[in-house]
């Protein structure tokens, strides 16, 4: 087993403690810090069962819950990030599921820094060089994010 196949199985994985990306485990699934920090604080919340592949094939009750804990975490990024980064200057928050067909909402942090043809843009046009190589990679950099993330969804309430 390397050391990247969690990759392949997300959400079981985060079952197993084996996705080194989880921050919590929260009341309908996981937040986790993305992969890429090319805009640093980056999240999403991964579904607990990889077979829901839209928000509508949750029951009522199991939807409302997935999306109290969607905006939970949008809400733990949004003050970390506001914390660290006196630029932060909002967050995105999507669901699409085009190419990862599980359920699951990416939270995007938006800063002032950003370059001003993308800044107004979906984040999904930046570059080549932000979704691969090593520059954006989560590493060690990142656990003062991770941290201030995961401490903002403690003080945010329990799963």
């Amino acid at each position: 087993m390397s050391d990247d196949d969690w990759r392949r199985d997300r959400i079981g994985s985060a079952h197993r403690g084996e996705n080194p990306t989880v921050l919590r485990r929260l009341g309908s699934g996981f937040a986790v810090i993305g992969d890429r920090q090319f805009l640093p604080g980056y999240s999403v919340l991964l579904a607990d069962d990889p077979a829901v592949t839209r928000l509508s094939d949750l029951p009522r009750a199991r939807r409302a819950a997935y999306l109290g804990d969607m905006e939970r975490l949008a809400e733990a990024v949004e003050r970390a990030c506001a914390r660290l980064d006196p630029a932060f200057r909002r967050v995105n928050i999507e669901i699409l599921g085009n190419r990862e067909t599980y359920l699951h909402a990416h939270i995007w942090p938006r800063y002032d820094w950003e370059p001003a043809e993308r800044v107004r843009l979906p984040v999904w046009l930046y570059g080549e060089e932000c979704w691969r190589g090593a520059r954006h990679a989560l590493g060690p950099r990142h656990d003062p994010l991770r941290t201030a993330i995961g401490e903002e969804l403690d003080r945010l309430g329990g799963a």
